[in-house]
């Protein structure tokens, strides 16, 4: 059999090996893996050597902004900044205009990722007004749901937790995960009023409005929740060490929660708001670096699965602003992660193996694609990234691929980057240099593989289970 690309010198890196091996792709999966002389004739062959294969980044969080905010960011740019970052999956947030609560809005979306390079799932919005519409999203091709217990851009409402609970009835019942932005929707609302009455509207005046507290509490509710309904949730980018001890306790009491944190939370700290100014505003914000220090131990313990971006451009005119409250929160991502975050391997703050299981491997499992997607093994997708741990770029906003390239990492040193990246056997990037032909090659990762069996609970006390009791 001949295979239509053969990789030969690399490292191989899996979540819990590394080893010297060449890489067979056919069709656009692995064929095969093994020692060099072992591979088939291929139409093309590949020297890799001194440099590593990765399973691509799947980036379980990132907002393209397609339909409805397209000066911000388009299926086409973002998604080339996920090639250019070795990234492979994206999990796309709802906060679009429309957003994604209902079918018809699916396929506008559906429609717009059209043009996207790289493999995508679609969140569907969780929200008060769209209940009755979850199932038909589900039918419709969402890879999960999305609800937002606190506000951030768009202004989505954030459900009552009578809702929620409701919701995640329905979504426990079919086995999707919920990610959720967590944090109290109230509590900030009124912190905001009242900072904003006292003339506060300096950078730290976003951070006063958001202590740990509205965190902490939402993460306690959304647990209890899932636990009580068995649906599965994701708590999206862990921003303080407060929310630790809810999240250990949930998964000691068998909670099916998973939960990520982003570069910037571990990387930067309050000094940010100094040096970059408005830039930094990003929700839940940048935090002390105390907290930084606990997320660092959480991610070496295993109690943050994921590594994801909150990928969320804005323009530059968005992003820089006097007054903190009219600053648009949040900032590219997608394609800085990865260098980033090898310059840490590089420092030992975690394996090349660790890596792998944050940024692959565990978003793979956790919404259903594994081993389809997140492995290097044979049948497994050829999404592949090919790493140089040797290789010393600066971050400039001017050659990202977003169009919202706004970053506050501009001028960081990284050790480490991406020089390919595969998508179903295809280049998207090469040499450092995006693919242009690959445009339109991605595809909708929902339709690929099935969730795991559901696991809901309490079903005969549901809202739907009591509204159709009979208590004569």
């Amino acid at each position: 059999m001949k295979a239509d690309i053969v990789i030969n010198g690399a490292t191989l890196v899996t979540d819990s090996a590394q080893f010297q091996a060449s890489v067979a792709i056919k069709d656009g999966a692995i064929l095969s893996i093994g020692a060099a002389e072992s591979m088939p004739e291929a139409a093309e062959v590949v020297d890799a050597r001194g440099k590593y294969i990765l399973p691509g980044a799947i980036d379980a969080h990132v907002h393209f902004r397609d339909p409805g905010y397209t000066h911000k960011e388009t299926w086409e740019t973002g998604t080339a900044s996920a090639a250019m970052g070795g990234v492979t999956t994206v999990f796309e947030m709802p906060n679009t205009n429309p957003p994604t609560g209902t079918v018809e809005a699916l396929n506008l979306k559906l429609k717009s990722a059209e043009q996207a390079y790289v493999d995508f799932g679609i969140y569907g919005l969780l929200g008060e007004d769209n209940l009755t519409e979850l199932e038909a999203l589900i039918e419709g091709g969402v890879a999960g749901f999305k609800c937002f217990m606190g506000n951030t851009f768009g202004n989505l409402p954030s459900p009552p937790t009578g809702a929620i609970l409701e919701g995640f009835e329905i979504v426990a019942k079919h086995g999707y995960r919920i990610a959720l932005h967590a944090e109290n929707a109230s509590i900030m609302a009124r912190r905001s009023k009242k900072l904003r009455e006292a003339g506060r509207c300096d950078p730290l005046a976003h951070l006063d409005a958001r202590p740990p507290v509205v965190a902490t509490e939402a993460v306690s509710r959304a647990a209890i929740l899932a636990e009580w309904t068995g649906a599965r949730i994701h708590i999206l980018h862990v921003s303080s060490g407060d929310e630790l001890r809810p999240l250990r306790e949930a998964k000691a009491r068998g909670v099916d929660i998973t939960a990520e944190t982003c570069p910037h939370y571990l990387l930067l700290d309050e000094r940010a708001y100094t040096e970059k100014k408005s830039l930094i505003r990003v929700n839940p914000p940048v935090r002390e670096k105390t907290h930084q220090d606990q997320l660092w131990r959480a991610v070496q313990d295993g109690t943050i699965d994921m590594i994801a971006t909150d990928h969320a451009p804005h323009s530059h005119e968005e992003k820089h602003r006097d007054d903190i409250w009219t600053t648009d929160c949040g900032f590219t991502g997608v394609q800085t992660q990865m260098p980033l975050m090898l310059t840490q391997v590089g420092a030992g703050r975690l394996s090349l193996t660790d890596y792998v299981r944050m940024t692959s491997l565990a978003p793979a499992k956790a919404f259903g694609l594994y081993p389809r997607k997140g492995a290097l093994l044979p049948g497994s997708d050829a999404d592949l990234v090919i790493i140089d741990m040797e290789r010393e770029t600066q971050v400039d906003s001017s050659k990202l691929k977003s169009k919202g390239s706004s970053t506050p990492f501009h001028g960081h040193a990284a050790k480490g980057a991406p020089v390919h990246t595969l998508v179903r056997g295809r280049f998207v990037m090469r040499d450092g240099a995006l693919v242009t032909e690959a445009k339109g090659h991605g595809c909708n990762v929902r339709r690929i593989q099935q969730m795991p069996t559901p696991k809901p609970r309490n079903v005969e006390t549901t809202t739907a289970a009591i509204v159709r009791k009979n208590r004569k």
